[in-house]
């Protein structure tokens, strides 16, 4: 009953195979490196707000710098937090995004087993009532 075994088959199976792998690690190197860019971009936001707004409160003359570096360090801080660390959260969700659908999805996931049912009491329910 088992089917014949073929060379050719299999050697075309192998360079499929051989072919996905390829392709997957060429996806993730760029998925790493997208997520890399936006640590990048996070860098290089932190260095500009902060010569904008701390390092100016700063060069102000002695009695005007008291108050320069609280109002520099107020506009900072909320430079700082509304952006960078949304930015941070969006990279983590990135992260966490790729880390799930990038690496799950094409190193385990097989898409040969039963058609998935999701539990619903309505369903266990209407079962009862037709017996």
């Amino acid at each position: 009953d088992a089917e014949p075994w073929d060379f050719g088959e299999v050697v075309i199976h192998q360079v499929i195979e051989t072919i996905e792998y390829v392709l997957g690690t060429v996806s993730h190197t760029a998925s790493y490196l997208r997520l890399w860019a936006l640590s990048l971009a996070h860098q290089q936001l932190s260095v500009v707000f902060f010569s904008m707004t701390l390092v100016s409160g700063m060069g102000a003359p002695f009695p005007l710098n008291v108050i320069a570096i609280y109002l520099a360090f107020a506009v900072w801080f909320a430079v700082t937090v509304a952006i960078l660390l949304g930015m941070d959260t969006m990279e983590c969700f990135l992260h966490t995004l790729r880390l799930h659908w990038v690496e799950f999805q094409s190193k385990f996931y097989r898409g040969d087993g039963y058609l998935f049912t999701p539990f619903r009491h309505k369903d266990i329910l209407a079962r009862r009532a037709d017996e």
